[in-house]
């Protein structure tokens, strides 16, 4: 599929033009699809050899709704809808994408050199939980030092809230968060602003409420692949070739008629295809056709850098998510050894290890699967790979969706943000975690009440196998899912941001991230990670240094290149930053500077 921003057009769902709107659907298996109109009015559509089925109808134009009906059954919504107003079970309704005024006609794209990406959940990032809302928090996020807002998925999903990864119309926002409009609207703002915005889409899956895919066709699934969702999406079997042609559709109706930077692609690895080229090079490749500055990223567990490396030999995506840079803090921060953090010491060499390579499993065994894991990421820039201290999966997925800040001493939390932002690679900030929001940060859905049940039920027994649960009255305590109250927990408190002990960690985030854009990417290159005994390490980039201490007291020695007297650019320890500021000290001993830390804290310090 090739395609450039000129002359692509959508081929599937409805497309209102001067003749009327165009219907289009496949379902190679049905003899017969009737368009229902509203009224109930019912037109039968074309059927072609290609299994395809369409229809221009006169008259029948933007904010009408409609369905199909299958050989008699139904109706059914689009499949490809771009809206459905009364939730994914009910009609589908024509939407114009040209009748949206765009004034982002100079926006050049994003830097990916110099990406700071902020991800956020559009129902819980404000107190209305819409576009509208979230976009009149944009300029905050700009004066942060933010570079591309990356929305969780949007695609419509079922009830009234959910993370996203439930979606099952995956060409409709979801429409509690406002009309396709205002989210086009979101992200002209956004670009107004000189930031991108990426989106989150969910490739591996559909959800298990209003997933009509598998109605109008079953080779939408490849039943012979089982993943934890159920049936694989079929992208490599028998009529895999309109499968893929939906999704690669999909990534250019998100790039093209709502003017998005980029795709953050969900759980790759949970992505089945044995065709060349991959489906994630194919992506890879529409979105470069649309823009080189369109940005594709990968969210996978299995460290492998041909996902960044450049076709043929790699599927040519533009960044990947790197899990172990979390790992390794939190394991050594917060002290988590269940799950995949046994894999990790979180030591100081670990951790340097793996801000030098981009992730740390590079062939190793894992102690917990007992095979290897990861490839050699030598050669692969530094701003390719995303590093986080939270996210949604690795805040939302614990039972009581505690965020690391909500464990750590103030001071630890300032050094870790401080190695967060000043690391060679490109840094995500989870919504709050900027003003150490109080906030947790829950999992919650809105089934059916018999999914719901299974759902809840299914959470509580995951934990039951960790240490911290063996207790039963424990696992009885973790949120349910499905209620109200674990939703409206999970809303930041804007007002808090403003506040003692939030204000100083905002000014902390923006001040780190303007010494990272002035100071450090000029010098990104040369930046040397090494430990700095067990408990410290120092990135070395020559004329600058950060010596970031992690637990106790101790002192740190800095690199010669400093010379004497260095200059201080940035302590974690600053009354502007603590409430109890506890500067380190600096020692001259025998020729040689030392940093001395009373606690944990960072330092930035120049020739």
């Amino acid at each position: 599929m090739s395609v450039s921003a000129v002359a692509w057009q959508p081929t599937l769902g409805s497309m209102p033009g001067r003749e009327g709107t165009r219907f289009r659907v496949w379902a190679p298996e049905v003899q017969r699809v009737e368009l229902v109109l509203d009224g109930g009015r019912s037109l039968p559509l074309e059927r072609g050899q290609d299994g395809h089925h369409g229809l221009t109808v006169p008259g029948f134009g933007a904010g009408a709704r409609y369905r199909y009906r299958l050989d008699g059954g139904g109706p059914l919504p689009d499949p490809a809808s771009r809206r459905q107003p009364e939730g994914v079970h009910g009609p589908s309704e024509v939407v114009d994408p040209s009748s949206f005024r765009w004034t982002d006609a100079d926006w050049p794209g994003i830097d990916p050199e110099a990406l700071v990406v902020y991800e956020l959940h559009v129902g819980t990032f404000t107190p209305h939980g819409t576009f509208v809302a979230a976009a009149r928090r944009l300029s905050a996020l700009r004066d942060l030092g933010v570079t591309a807002v990356e929305l969780m998925p949007v695609a419509a999903f079922p009830g009234r809230r959910n993370w996203g990864y439930d979606g099952v119309a995956p060409f409709a926002p979801a429409s509690v968060y406002g009309a396709p409009d205002d989210l086009r609207a979101l992200v002209n703002a956004a670009h107004g602003l000189g930031m991108g915005v990426l989106l989150d889409v969910v490739y591996n899956h559909l959800g298990p409420d209003g997933n009509y895919l598998g109605a109008f066709s079953r080779f939408y699934f490849d039943s012979a692949i089982h993943t934890p969702w159920g049936a694989a999406l079929n992208f490599g079997g028998a009529e895999s070739g309109p499968v893929r042609a939906y999704f690669l559709e999909n990534a250019a109706h998100w790039l093209l008629e709502y003017h998005f930077d980029g795709l953050r692609l969900d759980a790759t690895h949970a992505i089945v295809d044995r065709s060349t080229p991959h489906l994630l090079a194919e992506i890879a490749t529409v979105a470069h056709a649309l823009s080189p500055r369109r940005l594709v990223m990968a969210e996978d567990e299995r460290n492998l850098a041909r996902l960044v490396a450049a076709p043929p030999t790699g599927e040519g995506l533009d960044a990947v998510w790197s899990d172990d840079f979390h790992h390794q803090v939190r394991r050594r921060l917060a002290g988590d050894r269940d799950g995949y953090f046994a894999d990790f010491d979180g030591t100081s060499t670990e951790l340097a290890e793996t801000l030098r390579r981009g992730w740390f499993y590079v062939g190793q065994l894992s102690r917990r699967t007992g095979k290897p894991r990861g490839t050699d990421p030598d050669g692969i820039a530094p701003y390719r790979f995303v590093v986080f201290l939270q996210n949604h999966d690795q805040v939302g997925n614990r039972a009581f969706g505690e965020r690391l800040h909500h464990g750590l001493p103030p001071e630890a939390w300032r050094a870790a943000v401080a190695l967060l932002l000043l690391a060679p690679q490109s840094p995500l900030l989870f919504m709050g975690q900027e003003w150490s929001t109080s906030t947790p940060f829950l999992y919650f859905t809105d089934h059916q009440a018999d999914l719901g049940r299974l759902v809840t039920e299914g959470r509580r027994r995951d934990f039951a196998a960790f240490e911290a649960f063996r207790d039963p009255a424990r696992v009885a305590r973790i949120p349910d899912p499905q209620a109200d109250a674990t939703f409206e927990a999970s809303r930041l408190l804007w007002e808090e941001r403003e506040g003692p002990g939030h204000a100083e960690v905002v000014r902390l985030h923006r001040d780190l991230l303007r010494l990272r854009r002035e100071a450090l990417l000029p010098r990104r290159s040369r930046i040397a990670p090494r430990p700095a005994g067990p408990d410290a390490v120092v990135l070395d980039a020559g004329d600058l240094v950060a010596a970031i201490r992690f637990e106790g007291e101790g002192e740190v020695e800095l690199p010669a290149s400093l010379g004497p007297a260095p200059r201080l650019l940035l302590s974690t320890e600053d009354p502007s930053y603590a409430a109890d500021p506890k500067p380190p000290a600096m020692l001259e001993r025998g020729g040689r500077s030392f940093a001395a830390f009373s606690r944990p804290g960072a330092l930035v310090l120049a020739a």
